[in-house]
């Protein structure tokens, strides 16, 4: 049966924070806001954790999963960043993108694009994940909440609970988050490409939009 944290959107409390982390820890995989959408997340280094979520969303490997960091620093441990990435990944430090780039040796090769050795990043904005990040000290790795057979993310926390109770150890419920993925940006090529269109604004990083 899944726990059940209220966290205050813009004053996380920090008991239940600590709680949350140690879930993680442990091995948990709980259902969390993020600037986008609500979203499963587990410990970077939990393959077990790891296939939780895929088969909660019934996913193969060649789905995309992201790290989520607390700041391009930590972010660069984990990807290739240059100078032209990097300021773009400051411009989309408000949580509204995913940006993929390549994968630097930090990474568990489990993780990885099985051909493109990419990895998804995430900078987020919400303090609630700010908060989880601090108190858990490395990255988050995460999948957007949409079920199987779902055209959707989940967003209501109530929901969340009902068809998860079972599948997670933990459900964050710190108010709606809404139902629009975040926007991805490919840092792999030449020139940044946005390929999905998400809550990110494109104008905010200047950058294509591809098919």
């Amino acid at each position: 049966m899944a726990q059940y944290f209220s966290i205050h959107p813009d004053n996380p409390q920090l008991r239940l924070i600590r709680q949350a982390a140690q879930i993680l820890r442990d091995g948990g995989v709980i259902a969390y806001p993020t600037d986008s959408c609500y979203a499963l997340g587990c410990h970077i280094g939990d393959k077990a954790a790891m296939e939780r979520i895929r088969a909660i969303r019934d996913i193969d490997a060649r789905h995309h999963f992201a790290l989520v960091c607390r700041d391009v620093g930590e972010a660069a441990i984990y990807a290739r960043i240059d100078d032209v990435q990097f300021k773009l990944l400051r411009a989309g430090a408000v949580g509204g993108f995913a940006f993929i780039l390549h994968a630097t040796r930090e990474v568990p090769r489990r993780l990885l694009h099985e051909r493109r050795k990419t990895i998804g990043i995430r900078l987020p904005g919400h303090r609630v994940v700010l908060a989880l990040l601090a108190e858990l000290g490395e990255p988050l790795l995460s999948s957007s909440l949409i079920l199987p057979g779902d055209l959707q993310p989940l967003t209501d926390t109530d929901e969340i609970r009902s068809r998860l109770e079972h599948s997670v150890d933990l459900v964050i419920d710190a108010g709606p988050c809404g139902v629009i993925p975040s926007t991805v940006v490919d840092l792999t090529g030449p020139i940044p490409l946005i390929t999905r269109e998400g809550v990110g604004r494109a104008d905010l990083l200047g950058v294509a939009i591809g098919a």
